[in-house]
């Protein structure tokens, strides 16, 4: 329950960034999601076989949840070296749906997401959107605090912060939460098969001496 709820929540609340990150960098809380799953059905071989005293049981146990293991490590490693490529993905990821942002709705509803989420404007700072609007203004999610009275939301009001610095600080944070989970869980998960192990020795013994 812990790897799925954790695969779940990273998905449904920091996927709506993949616009700037790209679709790959997300695939490791699905394999949480699916690995979670596969945990599940894992763990009834472990119970009936342990219930029932059979080897043959136990040793399936182990090898699934070796698997298991070895999955989780990747999922560890994978997130280590993500945080590392985390800067350039995100630098490309901005630039690119800033050049189409005046035609493309889907880079409209993103950056509109994120300055707005982040309290932030522009790549790195309100001066990012100059060839894109005119007159000084800059789209309204950039004014955060604006005066009463004041409709037109320019450079003046905007957040001087831009969403370059503050999505790669928020989302490197996430990323190495993520690779410390993937790494505990698999330390967890060596115990276990570390123990199904000395379990099933035990079984054949009994067997043996029958």
């Amino acid at each position: 329950m812990v790897v799925i709820v954790t695969g779940a929540i990273i998905q449904s609340n920091y996927y709506h960034y993949s616009n700037f990150v790209g679709d790959n960098f997300w695939t490791a809380p699905i394999v949480l999601i699916v690995i979670g799953s596969i945990i599940f059905v894992v763990a009834c071989f472990g119970c009936c076989g342990a219930a029932k005293e059979s080897p043959c049981m136990i040793i399936t146990f182990s090898i699934f949840l070796a698997l298991v293991f070895l999955a989780e490590i990747g999922i560890g490693i994978a997130g280590y070296y993500k945080h590392e490529e985390l800067s350039g993905i995100l630098e490309k990821g901005f630039n690119k749906t800033l050049d189409s942002y005046a035609t493309d709705k889907g880079a409209q509803e993103a950056w509109n997401l994120v300055q707005s989420e982040m309290v932030c404007c522009g790549i790195k700072g309100p001066e990012d959107w100059e060839p894109i609007y005119k007159n000084d203004t800059v789209p309204r999610a950039c004014c955060h605090r604006m005066p009463i009275g004041v409709n037109k939301c320019t450079r003046e009001y905007a957040t001087t912060e831009g969403c370059f610095s503050k999505l790669s600080s928020y989302l490197g944070s996430k990323s190495l939460i993520l690779a410390g989970i993937g790494i505990g869980l698999a330390i967890v998960q060596l115990i276990a098969v570390l123990l199904a192990c000395c379990l099933y020795g035990s079984f054949r013994r009994q067997y043996e001496t029958v």
